[in-house]
C-alpha cells in the first residue's frame, strides 16, 4: 500500500483504468491531474504478482494517497487474476449449488481466500457481492454468475461474501442495484428492459439490496424498468430515488462501466448525465487515454455528499483478520467433498 497522503478537498467523481501493465508517463501526469477517487485493474494490467504490485503502487503515487484499487474477481468466466498463478473459481451459482446447506460457509471462505490474493497483489477491493436474483428468463451472460432463484437466500449469500471480503481488508462493491436478474439482454451489448411491475420488482429484486444497504460502495445496473422511469437506471433521477429512499442503500454509488454498450452516446454526455441522477462516482473501464480525459473533465469533482460517502466507504478498510489461509482452503474443499460425497 501506498505509505504518502496528500490531502485533498474532494477527489475526482470517477474510478479510472490503465492501458496495460505499467503506467505510461502521460498516464501519471493524466491521473495526478484528474485525482480519480479510485482505480479499476483488468486482465490487460495482469500479469506477474510483483508487476500487479508495481501497478498498484504507480498509481497510488500518482494520486498522492492510498486510492481503492478494485477489480471484477468474482469467479467463473468474470475473474481477472486465472492459473497458474491465482486459483480458478467454480461460476458462483455452480458453487452454491455444490455446497448445499453449506453455501454460505463455503462462499465465505472462498471470499476469505480472495481477498487474501487480492491484498497480497495491493487490491483493496473486489466488485462483489452479486446480489441479483436469477430467474427463468436470466440472460446467459449473468445467469451463472448469480447466488441463486431466492431473493432471501441471495441476500445470505451476498452477506457470506461479503463478510468473506471485509475480513480480508477488501472493500466489497454491492452490484447490480438495483437488480439486474430479470434482464433478458446482455447490457454490454444491449439495453435490457424490465417489464416487471414495481410490486414484482419489491417482492423479489430490491430485497437482497435491501438487507445489504450498509455495504459501503454498490453499482449500478444499466437497465430500463419501465415502473419506473424510460430512462437506464444509471441515468435515472427516479431510479436512484428508489434506491436511496425505497431500497435504503445511503453508501457510495458508482456506476457500471459507461462504455457498455447499453448507454448511448458521448462519454462526457453519460458521465454528466449519470452524476446529475445521482450517482457518486463515474466508472469507465475501457477507455483510451482521450476518454478518460473527456470522462474526468465531464465529472469534475465529487458533490460534498458524495466525498461523505467516499470518505465513509474508505473508513471502512481495515487490515485482514489473521488467519492460515491453506487451512481455509483445506476447509472449503473438505466441506465440497463432504456435499459431493453426502
Amino acid at each position: 500500500m501506498y505509505s504518502g497522503q496528500r490531502q485533498v478537498s474532494r477527489f475526482g467523481a470517477t474510478i479510472l483504468d490503465a492501458e496495460g501493465l505499467r503506467l505510461s508517463p502521460d498516464e501519471k501526469a493524466f491521473f495526478r491531474e484528474a485525482d480519480p477517487f479510485g482505480f479499476i485493474l483488468f486482465a490487460r494490467n495482469i500479469d506477474t504478482p510483483d508487476q500487479v504490485r508495481a501497478l498498484c503502487d504507480e498509481m497510488r503515487a500518482a494520486v498522492g494517497r492510498d486510492a481503492v484499487i478494485t477489480i471484477d474477481q468474482e469467479g467463473g468466466r468474470v475473474q481477472r487474476l486465472r492459473n497458474p498463478r491465482w486459483r480458478e473459481w467454480l461460476p458462483a451459482l455452480e458453487h452454491v449449488t455444490a455446497a448445499g446447506d453449506q453455501a454460505a460457509q463455503a462462499m465465505y471462505l472462498r471470499f476469505r481466500i480472495i481477498a487474501a490474493e487480492l491484498r497480497d497483489l495491493g487490491i483493496d477491493s473486489n466488485c462483489a457481492p452479486l446480489a441479483d436474483v436469477a430467474g427463468p428468463a436470466t440472460h446467459p451472460f449473468l445467469l451463472n454468475r448469480c447466488y441463486g432463484t431466492d431473493a432471501t437466500s441471495v441476500a445470505v449469500m451476498g452477506r457470506a461474501v461479503a463478510d468473506g471480503l471485509l475480513d480480508g481488508g477488501v472493500l466489497p462493491v454491492l452490484k447490480h442495484i438495483p437488480g439486474h436478474g430479470r434482464a433478458t439482454a446482455d447490457s454490454h451489448l444491449d439495453l435490457p428492459r424490465v417489464t416487471a411491475s414495481l410490486d414484482d420488482l419489491r417482492a423479489v429484486d430490491f430485497v437482497p439490496f435491501a438487507a445489504l444497504a450498509d455495504l459501503p460502495m454498490a453499482m449500478t445496473a444499466h437497465l430500463v424498468y419501465e415502473a419506473i422511469d424510460d430512462a437506464p437506471a444509471t441515468l435515472s433521477a427516479k431510479a436512484m430515488q428508489v434506491i436511496r429512499e425505497e431500497i435504503g442503500y445511503d453508501g457510495l454509488i458508482m456506476t457500471d462501466d459507461i462504455s457498455m454498450k447499453a448507454l448511448k452516446g458521448d462519454l462526457g454526455q453519460i458521465s454528466r448525465d449519470a452524476l446529475a441522477a445521482g450517482c457518486d462516482v463515474v466508472l469507465l473501464c475501457n477507455g483510451s487515454l482521450a476518454d478518460r480525459r473527456l470522462v474526468a473533465d465531464a465529472s469534475g469533482l465529487m458533490t460534498e455528499a458524495a466525498q461523505r460517502r467516499a470518505e465513509r466507504a474508505l473508513a471502512t478498510r481495515r487490515a485482514p483478520d489473521m488467519v492460515d489461509i491453506a487451512a481455509l482452503d483445506a476447509q472449503l474443499g473438505a466441506l465440497l467433498d463432504g456435499c459431493r460425497h453426502g
